[in-house]
């Protein structure tokens, strides 16, 4: 597909955006919660929380705890996660792609046109994640938590774009929390919320998205609608 627009770099968010991986998420945080005698939190909770950095999502959730606490609840939490991946012998079961989204990646594919992913996931959640769908070698630069500072920081993003040679006015965000909107928003994107993920889109509009998409295939139709004419 030609891609008639004048973004050039595309940055993802994973979780909630590329894949639905809360089933994992959920299930991980209460496991965790549990070796350390502590009641599982809601769902609902944990959906808010998805796409910072780890210690920093459990601090949120778990403020009247310590840094030690937060420390050794992540350190769980990952252990837990990496064990859930080893065990699911299909590896894509529990973070399937959202509908359209390989559809999109493959609308995407020029050899003008750079891709990215900005998460709250380490680089080896990522590049597992990715795998198991065949789509690592789709994307040119991968940002992590373990690498960048959390979101809502621009640092993701800024370093997306240092890393393809790419400018702010080239470069869009995808994302489904307010958190990734005031990322992209901060580092000079254009910032595109998505309605299937885990944050209402009024959040999203209110912490700056300059669309709500309610489908992968919108989002081209969107960013011309946003380009001004030459």
């Amino acid at each position: 597909m030609l891609v008639d627009i004048s973004h050039r770099l595309f940055v993802f968010d994973c979780d909630g955006t590329l894949v639905d991986s809360q089933h994992n998420i959920i299930a991980a945080m209460g496991a965790a919660w549990a070796r350390h005698d502590l009641p599982a939190p809601l769902a609902a909770e944990v959906r808010r929380i998805v796409g910072l950095t780890l210690e920093v999502a459990i601090a949120r959730l778990l403020p009247e705890h310590d840094d030690a606490k937060h420390r050794a609840l992540a350190a769980d939490y990952r252990e837990i996660v990496h064990g859930l991946r080893v065990g699911n012998a299909q590896g894509t079961a529990e973070e399937p792609l959202f509908p359209g989204i390989r559809d999109l990646i493959e609308d995407l594919a020029a050899p003008e046109i750079f891709l990215g992913v900005a998460t709250g996931k380490n680089l080896r959640g990522l590049e597992h994640t990715l795998a198991v769908h065949g789509l690592r070698d789709r994307f040119h630069t991968l940002q992590t938590a373990d690498l960048c500072r959390s979101k809502p920081d621009p640092e993701m993003v800024l370093r997306a774009m240092a890393e393809t040679g790419m400018e702010a006015a080239a470069t869009v965000v995808i994302g489904d929390t307010s958190f990734d909107m005031e990322m992209a928003r901060s580092a000079g994107a254009t910032a595109i919320g998505v309605a299937w993920g885990y944050h209402e889109t009024a959040e999203l509009t209110d912490a700056g998205a300059h669309a709500i998409i309610h489908q992968p295939a919108d989002l081209l139709v969107e960013l011309r609608r946003l380009t001004p004419a030459a």
